[in-house]
């Protein structure tokens, strides 16, 4: 089961937001769908890794503490 209480650190958060859009690649089996719906599959990946591109980019410019 999973929550997102108020107690958790937005670096937290953030990791485990990148971490789940990263596992959620699909380019890795887009050979293995039917042509037809390849496109599709795409038009899903593409969000997801420009969200993965954004969570890590804010990842990047926060300072964590020493």
């Amino acid at each position: 089961m999973y929550a997102v209480t108020a107690d958790f650190k937005n670096e937290e958060l953030l990791a485990d937001a990148s971490e789940t859009l990263a596992s959620a690649r699909t380019h890795d089996f887009a050979h293995l769908i039917p042509a037809s719906q390849r496109r599709t599959l795409m038009g899903i990946a593409q969000p997801i890794m420009l969200g993965e591109l954004a969570v890590n980019r804010v990842m990047d410019n926060l300072e964590l503490p020493q």
